[in-house]
């Protein structure tokens, strides 16, 4: 197991530069409304795309009250999102100095893989890319998030836990599902599709893992709202990315399990 967790360790650091660079290749949300903090580029060494257009089929995260904007050109989401692989492609694994985002990624493959194992290695990298994304720009891409099912479904197989990895899946889509119809300006449609996937892999775990997994997310990130209130670095009607939340909370579900 100790070979396994260095591998897994070693894997995530150098897939670090890769997260990083796609991060980078996302074009932040022109209608999100986020707090003053830190949700500066990840990727120092490498310009953002300024292209016009997102990667998402998100729904904006536009405070209550505010009418959408009209003077941004139709997203050309395909182009973005080729754009941004093409740019992984040629990216080196050569780690900038100092290399954060490597070894926090290092860190989670290797703790996912310790407590759950290999199956969970995927999810561990695939999370890391969704969370920095959706930190940086407020958006998570569906051409991250919708492969993501069935290549996670793939690597749970040898599990033996697959139906209700499944069932898992459908319940806590559901759930997000209809907290988006209640109130469409506080969640994106993509923080649902996200929660299919969290499901998923919480549910393999057992369904306890599944209960901490969909209460966790929420209570993170109203803790992180109300230290915003707090400090005052944001109103009521300021809107934040959900996903980092929920995809902490799904850590601590799937490492956490027994």
């Amino acid at each position: 197991m100790a070979g396994l967790v260095a591998l897994s360790a070693l894997v995530g650091f150098l897939a670090g530069p890769y997260v990083r660079t796609l991060a980078g290749g996302f074009t932040r949300d022109p209608d999100a409304d986020l707090p003053a903090g830190p949700h500066a580029d990840m990727d120092s060494h490498a310009a953002p795309d300024t292209s016009p257009g997102s990667a998402t089929d998100t729904t904006p995260r536009t405070p209550p009250g505010t009418a959408p904007r009209t003077d941004e050109q139709p997203p050309d989401t395909r182009a973005e999102a080729r754009e941004a692989f093409a740019r992984v492609l040629r990216t080196t694994p050569l780690p900038p100095w100092p290399p954060y985002l490597e070894v926090a990624t290092a860190a989670v493959a290797a703790l996912v893989t310790w407590r759950a194992g290999l199956p969970y290695l995927y999810l561990a990298l695939a999370g890391t890319a969704l969370a920095v994304i959706d930190w940086r720009t407020s958006r998570l891409p569906d051409v991250i998030t919708l492969p993501s099912y069935p290549l996670l479904a793939l690597s749970l197989l040898p599990t033996g836990e697959l139906p209700r990895a499944l069932l898992g899946a459908a319940a806590l889509a559901a759930v997000y599902g209809a907290l988006w119809l209640a109130r469409p300006a506080a969640m994106g449609l993509g923080d649902v599709k996200l929660a299919g996937l969290i499901g998923m892999a919480a549910a393999a775990r057992g369904w306890e893992a599944w209960v901490v997994a969909a209460v966790a997310g929420q209570l993170l990130g109203a803790l992180y709202a109300l230290a915003l209130l707090l400090t005052r670095r944001a109103s009521r009607d300021s809107q934040f990315p959900l996903g980092p939340f929920m995809l902490l909370g799904a850590l601590a579900a799937v490492c956490l399990a027994w």
